[in-house]
């Protein structure tokens, strides 16, 4: 579902991918760890059509990019740093606009569909500026899957979050894993990232420097692993 072959990304004469092999397949949930500056948010951004390759094939549902970029974006829900939701609209009113903007059919029942699954439902018509950042987050993803995506990309979704909103974020994240959906996310949370996800890949130096499933990892083992090869 996503295929990355020998990604290189170069900002000018600073490379910050050097030749990413990287695989997820249909249906399977992969959690991206790294360092501040190792290249996680740009190979998403580059997964996610937002940027092109400087060498390297990029594979997503089926499509080339950046060739068919136009294609591969309608099977992707992106939740990155920025939540992409006007604030002074209501929680409903953004979901109708990105609807639109899709062409979602039955657009008031999907509406109102991802917001029940969200835990906005109550909340549909405040104002967005008015939300916490935990339910901001939470809306983010209801506008991610509004078009039934087949990919998932998660940029650090937990950043800013209590406890109290990380627990429903992790509710959240396994219903959209559960519904056969393919998900890519970055983490800096251990916890998070082994008890969630199916394989744990770790990018350092711009270079995926290890990769394994999560069933059976040892946490204590698994963050030594991640201290020696991201120091």
């Amino acid at each position: 579902m996503i295929e990355l072959r020998s990604l290189v990304k170069s900002f000018g004469l600073r490379p910050v991918l050097r030749g990413v092999n990287l695989t997820v397949q249909n249906g399977e949930f992969v959690a991206l760890m790294g360092p501040n500056g190792a290249g996680k948010t740009t190979l998403l951004r580059i997964v996610a059509s937002l940027s092109r390759p400087t060498l390297g094939g990029v594979r997503v549902g089926g499509f080339d990019l950046p060739s068919q970029a136009d294609e591969a974006r309608r099977a992707i829900g992106v939740v990155s740093h920025l939540p992409l939701l006007y604030g002074d609209l209501t929680a409903e009113e953004n979901l109708f606009f990105y609807g639109q903007m899709y062409s979602v059919p039955n657009l008031a029942a999907r509406v109102s569909e991802v917001l029940e699954q969200v835990g906005l439902s109550k909340r549909r018509r405040d104002l967005v500026r008015a939300f916490s950042r935990g339910m901001t987050q939470r809306l983010a993803i209801a506008r991610a899957i509004l078009h039934s995506p087949d990919i998932m990309l998660f940029d650090e979704p937990y950043t800013g979050l209590d406890q109290d909103a990380s627990a429903r974020l992790d509710t959240i994240l396994k219903t959209v894993a559960a519904r056969g959906r393919t998900v890519l996310m970055i983490s800096h949370d251990l916890a998070h990232a082994l008890a969630l996800a199916d394989r744990v890949a770790i990018l350092s130096r711009g270079k995926i420097a290890y990769d394994a499933p999560t069933a059976g990892l040892n946490p204590l083992e698994f963050a030594n692993t991640y201290k020696e090869l991201t120091q």
